[in-house]
């Protein structure tokens, strides 16, 4: 049986999952829309250099966090990947 120091710890640790869990469909709700704009329009799945800009300005916030920017960048291109894959099905389903 843990501790209350390692419980409270790991409470913390949960209640800031559920947080981002929260937080990332949040995100995907809107970029879901951007897709369907996207889609109307005509306008491409991906944006290069959006992604360029998005990616160094998290690299920049993760160093002024004190985490480390490599993982940061791996993060944020397992989200745009799969937004883009999203973008991409909402395209082909018009």
């Amino acid at each position: 049986m843990p501790d209350d120091t390692l419980s409270r710890y790991r409470q913390s640790i949960d209640n800031i999952d559920a947080a981002l869990v929260f937080m990332l469909a949040e995100r995907f709700k809107i970029t879901q829309a951007v897709g369907r704009y996207k889609a109307e329009t005509g306008m491409p799945p991906a944006d290069p250099g959006r992604e360029d800009r998005q990616i160094a300005r998290l690299r920049q916030l993760a160093h002024d966090a004190d985490l480390d920017p490599e993982f940061s960048e791996k993060f944020l291109r397992f989200v745009i990947d799969e937004v883009i894959r999203h973008h991409e099905r909402l395209r082909d389903e018009r």
